[in-house]
């Protein structure tokens, strides 16, 4: 394959803007003998004559025009790219690639990724969906830049291989049944609850942050029915099966049938939460693409 040096190539077009050995060498202060040197060198490299005397002057031969012809599409990219490259450096262009839990997804990837592409259009977020836990694999083994997760998952802060960084409190509502006594009820505690038939997974974090908090609003709840899944949860309160603590975010997914049987209230006090965090490989997070998605996930607010 012939071998393109660009430096020589730049020489050569100047040389056909300007016209003359001496002109090109002023316009790239170069000597008239570095300007003779580097186009034969580029003739040698090439294999074709580039130039002809014309009198006084030289002018550019057949394969001259040809090379330059398809050289003016290179410099074009390389234009493009410069500016492309402009943009990764100041965070509005290039591709972050984003880990986030189910949950998170509707409730603050999508607003964020809306809100980039208004503000930073070139800026591409390319989201995978995995597991609380998961992402901090998919992060280790590069197949994500940022991860999307719960403090509860987290690796230890000694892990030196990630960076943690707080993004989100996420308040803890109560999903009664629409009919329930207390769906009406002028202030709510957990308190109030502790008779009823509770829906919780019966392992995995939220099955204890379930128990956990009700123990610190002095109950032990009973378990009535088990499940891990949104929906399946808000499907068992909405037919009157029980109640259940769910994180805000999970009602960004609600869909109306859901809505129109379950009655969600924010609680008077106790005000349980979880707290979402990001995570990147240690350094990765002074990349300005990285700290633009960050700054979107931490601007959706949370209704």
């Amino acid at each position: 394959m012939t071998e393109w040096d660009l430096k020589k190539l730049r020489v050569l077009r100047t040389l056909a803007d300007v016209g003359t050995v001496t002109a090109a060498a002023e316009a790239l202060f170069m000597t008239p003998s570095a300007v003779s040197q580097q186009l034969t060198g580029l003739s040698r490299q090439l294999g074709v004559t580039l130039l002809e005397a014309h009198g006084r002057r030289v002018r550019l031969t057949p394969a001259a025009e040809l090379v330059l012809h398809h050289a003016e599409s290179v410099f074009a990219e390389l234009e493009r790219a410069d500016a492309a490259l402009a943009g990764h450096v100041r965070g509005e262009a290039g591709q972050v690639r984003l880990g986030a839990f189910s949950t998170a997804i509707p409730a603050l990837v999508v607003p964020a990724i809306a809100a980039l592409r208004t503000t930073h259009p070139d800026l591409r977020i390319c989201v995978r969906e995995a597991e609380a836990a998961e992402v901090y694999d998919l992060l280790a083994d590069g197949a994500v830049d940022l991860a999307l997760s719960l403090a509860a998952h987290a690796p230890p802060a000694r892990d030196a291989r990630f960076t943690h960084l707080a993004v989100h409190t996420d308040p803890l509502d109560i999903a009664l049944p629409a009919g329930h006594r207390l769906a009406a009820a002028r202030s709510l505690r957990l308190a109030d609850l502790a008779d009823e038939p509770w829906i919780y997974g019966n392992s995995g974090p939220w099955s204890q942050i379930t128990t956990t908090v009700c123990e610190a609003a002095g109950f032990v709840p009973r378990q009535a029915h088990a499940a891990a899944d949104w929906a399946a949860i808000l499907a068992l309160v909405g037919a009157g099966l029980g109640v259940a603590l769910v994180p805000r975010m999970a009602g960004a997914g609600t869909g109306a049938a859901d809505a129109a049987r379950v009655t969600v209230r924010v609680l008077g006090s106790d005000r349980p939460r979880r707290y979402v965090v990001a995570a990147t490989r240690r350094g990765a997070e002074e990349w300005p693409g990285v700290q633009r998605v960050l700054d979107a996930l931490r601007n959706v607010q949370l209704n």
